[in-house]
């Protein structure tokens, strides 16, 4: 059962180097966030470093954008502080994400981060067609870094264990929440690695094919 208490959709447009626009359904909220760090690029020798992260949130500006974006509720305009607190977040996650992936045990340090932040007051749910306002009418950055932690909490459960995967593809290490039924997802979006998947696939079986012809010429 998620613990955020806030329904927020999942999945986002992202556009490869190629400049191809695809959709990667993450599985979850907090993995969607992970994207905006080192989450989904290839393996460097030294992965959480700095220098090889390919950071998206270089202002507060920038963490601003992607939570109005993503939030279905107003949140207001976040402060350097609050960006130091996402990243922080954020990275945790993706260390969390990777080390669950590759069948690793969670660092201790990196699960006190996800709970330190979902100990925090949230973003509440509400129902419509209400006379009052209730609570806040613009939601505070801490109060959407502690929805995402929530959404952590939940991904990195025991109940998903072996569900959090890296894409099969062989140039791809995007990491997704397989929420299938049968559990037996494979790529981290059939439009991009599945669809270059199928391509070498067919072109394998071309060679094949041709192969045996120019065999059987052969033996004529």
């Amino acid at each position: 059962m998620p613990v955020s208490t806030v329904s927020i959709p999942v999945g986002q447009w992202l556009v490869s180097t190629e400049g191809v626009r695809w959709w990667f359904d993450s599985g979850s909220f907090a993995l969607d966030f992970a994207v905006t760090g080192a989450l989904g690029e290839p393996a460097a020798p030294h992965p959480t470093s700095a220098a090889s992260a390919p950071e998206r949130l270089h202002a507060p500006d920038d963490l601003t954008e992607w939570l109005r974006e993503r939030f279905p509720v107003p949140v207001g305009s976040a402060r350097s502080r609050d960006l130091f607190d996402a990243v922080s977040l954020r990275d945790a996650i993706v260390r969390m994400a990777r080390a669950a992936a590759h069948g690793e045990a969670l660092r201790g340090s990196d699960v006190d981060v996800v709970n330190l932040y979902a100990a925090t007051p949230d973003i509440p749910p509400s129902l419509g067609g209400g006379t009052r306002q209730a609570g806040r009418s613009v939601h505070t950055v801490p109060q959407a870094l502690a929805t995402i932690a929530r959404d952590a909490v939940d991904v990195f459960s025991p109940e998903n264990a072996g569900r959090l995967r890296e894409c099969d593809g062989p140039d791809c290490s995007m990491i997704y929440l397989d929420t299938s039924r049968a559990a037996t997802r494979r790529w981290c979006s059939m439009q991009r690695c599945g669809n270059r998947a199928k391509v070498r696939a067919h072109r394998a079986r071309k060679a094949s094919a041709s192969g045996r012809v120019t065999l059987d010429q052969t033996a004529a």
